[in-house]
């Protein structure tokens, strides 16, 4: 009209109600008051419905909204207070319900009837509640089911019936929880799960993992087969097991080395443990410490020790900080001069022996070099004979006609000296002093 197009002075038409107008324009506004009210009185007050998408999240539910509508797709249930799960949480099936969350909720019981309404199902996460164990064909009616999360409840038992008819499951997280055991022959190939690509076991309480099982498993499945943060006892046969999956570069061993850890069989926790926050110190694969940022009360003894049944042994080191801004290097310093000048004295000590000592036998060796005054034959004076003596005196006599003059003896071819009048002696053959056989003779000497 003129009047909406602000012309002034013209005013609209009166409208009829014969107008053609007026019926389309009311079929309309019935139209949308028909989908209106189907809509409301599909999506529950305390949710949000955005086509086949419903969020009951953080609604503070104790119950299921119902109805629900059965077009939905995804529905958001978290957050909220059901803690029980029975087989009638909804009216009417819901066959186009792939996705189902429960996370959240402090759930407690879950019915074995509870996923009949929802056959089609693909994921369900059912984390974070307070579920304490498996039953028998809990999850049996869904054999569509890819995904299925349990982590972080109080799962402590897992009944090996509880995932029957699960072929298509792919990924199961039961990790956080409380299983001591968990039937792994459910994993071998051909088996219930014969699809299942990635399970998650760490945090648990399992003890023994028998490596046979482990190594019965499909490879794709030893690759994603999460067990660390588990109180595992220390077997060998597992830790090869384990030592081969790190060789192959298997993706559950290297991104978890450091929570993969072993229990000494018998071994009893200790009553009370001290817990040291190792800020800016990293303990290394090869079991040294690394200390970065040190603060002079950093310097102590520091002790590692390993004690059980099997090995008691205990490691000492000494730690020295020292604060050069603060002291400067002179206690460093004094310990390494006083070393040095040790050294150097000790080397100047034993220089000064060798060369600067005097040599106390220099004399003795020029007299032995001296030489003997020469005889007229150096046989008579090296090779002769011990002189003639007397049995009664051993002064010799002066030879007639001048036949001594050297050293008492006779010269060769010489009268022997004249016999003294003393009694009877022995008479003895005279030899010539210049003969080598007067000393090597075999004829005795007689005195």
């Amino acid at each position: 009209p003129p009047a909406a197009m602000g012309l002034p002075g013209v005013a609209p038409p009166p409208l009829s109600p014969l107008s053609p107008l007026s019926p389309l324009s009311l079929l309309l506004a019935l139209s949308l008051l028909s989908r209106g009210g189907s809509a409301g009185s599909s999506c529950p007050a305390q949710c949000v419905c955005a086509s086949n998408l419903l969020s009951c999240s953080q609604a503070n539910l104790s119950l299921v909204p119902s109805p629900l509508p059965r077009f939905a797709s995804v529905l958001d249930l978290s957050h909220n207070n059901v803690s029980r799960l029975r087989g009638d949480w909804t009216a009417a099936r819901l066959p186009q319900l792939h996705t189902l969350l429960l996370s959240h909720n402090g759930l407690a019981f879950v019915s074995t009837e509870a996923f009949a309404p929802v056959p089609r199902l693909r994921h369900l996460d059912l984390s974070n509640n307070r579920l304490r164990s498996l039953e028998e064909n809990l999850f049996s009616d869904l054999g569509e089911l890819e995904v299925l999360l349990l982590y972080n409840n109080e799962i402590a038992t897992v009944d090996r019936t509880a995932f029957e008819n699960l072929g298509r499951l792919r990924k199961l997280y039961l990790g956080r929880n409380r299983i001591a055991r968990f039937p792994l022959e459910l994993l071998r190939e051909g088996s219930r799960l014969p699809q299942l690509a990635l399970l998650d076991l760490s945090a648990n309480r399992l003890r023994a993992v028998p490596a046979g099982e482990l190594q019965a498993l499909p490879a794709w499945l030893r690759d994603r087969l999460y067990l660390h943060d588990n109180p595992l006892g220390c077997d060998c046969a597992l830790f090869q097991l384990l030592a081969r999956g790190r060789r192959r570069r298997l993706s559950a061993v290297l991104d978890f080395q450091e929570e993969l850890r072993c229990v000494l069989p018998g071994s009893a926790p200790p009553a009370s443990v001290g817990i040291l926050e190792l800020a800016g110190r990293q303990p290394l694969a090869n079991g040294s410490l690394e200390l970065r940022a040190l603060r002079a009360e950093d310097g102590g003894t520091y002790a590692c020790w390993v004690a059980g049944p099997l090995l008691n042994e205990t490691l000492y080191v000494e730690l020295l900080v020292h604060n050069f801004t603060l002291h400067g290097p002179h206690d460093t310093l004094n310990t390494a001069y006083t070393t040095l000048v040790g050294c150097i004295l000790s080397v100047v000590l034993v220089l000064i022996y060798l060369y600067l000592t005097p040599c106390r036998c220099c004399c003795c060796r020029a007299a032995e070099k001296a030489p003997a005054p020469r005889d007229d034959s150096i046989n008579s004076s090296v090779l002769s004979t011990t002189p003639n003596h007397e049995a009664g005196r051993a002064e010799p006599r002066p030879a007639p006609g001048g036949g001594s003059g050297q050293n008492g003896r006779f010269k060769a071819g010489g009268t022997p000296p004249a016999a003294a009048p003393q009694g009877p002696k022995v008479q003895r053959k005279v030899s010539d002093p210049d003969s080598v056989s007067s000393v090597f003779s075999d004829t005795p000497i007689v005195v």
